[in-house]
């Protein structure tokens, strides 16, 4: 149980360092729709929820990995590990950050750090600290939430690219070809 506390502890830290640093984040230019933005948000609402939320009805209750000292501790450093790459992909993109799709005023293509590996590095972080969260818990309802999270940033991602390619029409197709989305050499 000790490891669910660390997995909790790590998605406030994040809470925490997010609220923190949106304070820096320059003027939006273009933002988009809400119709648009609740495509991703209602996903990644119901996967928050089947991913925190402690006791479901049956089958969603089924255990699919077996609580124990490896599953707790693979669930840990896989969170641990999200977090690192989802504040590291954070800070290297700086004020140009928004939690909505949207393109900032003088924003910068960035293509450093974390993002000279994935374009969506802090939704890889994220996905890594859901797929420790799913393994800590083990149950039938977090791998959903997991399942939720990654179409939920799969559709926000999309989104993201459309703008990106609309306002760096040169650079971006040329990013985009080199470096994968998520998984690095992969994905």
């Amino acid at each position: 149980m000790s490891g669910l506390w660390l997995i909790a502890a790590c998605w406030i830290a994040l809470a925490i360092y997010w609220a923190a640093a949106a304070r820096s984040a320059k003027p939006s230019a273009e933002r988009q729709g809400g119709l648009t933005r609740s495509q991703h948000l209602v996903t990644l609402a119901a996967a928050a929820a089947l991913l925190i939320a402690p006791r479901w009805p049956y089958p969603l209750s089924l255990t699919v990995i077996p609580h124990g000292p490896a599953a707790a501790g693979g669930g840990v450093a896989l969170c641990l590990c999200g977090l690192v790459v989802a504040v590291w992909a954070r800070r290297t993109l700086g004020d140009n950050w928004s939690s909505a799709v949207t393109f900032k005023q003088g924003h910068e293509l960035i293509v450093r750090g974390p993002y000279n590996y994935v374009r969506h590095p802090i939704y890889t972080g994220l996905l890594l600290m859901s797929l420790g969260t799913a393994v800590a818990i083990g149950r039938l309802h977090a791998w959903i939430g997991l399942l939720l999270c990654v179409v939920g940033f799969w559709v926000k991602l999309r989104q993201e690219e459309a703008l990106m390619v609309r306002q760096f029409p040169d650079r971006y197709p040329a990013y985009r070809r080199r470096v994968k989305a998520l998984i690095p050499f992969m994905l």
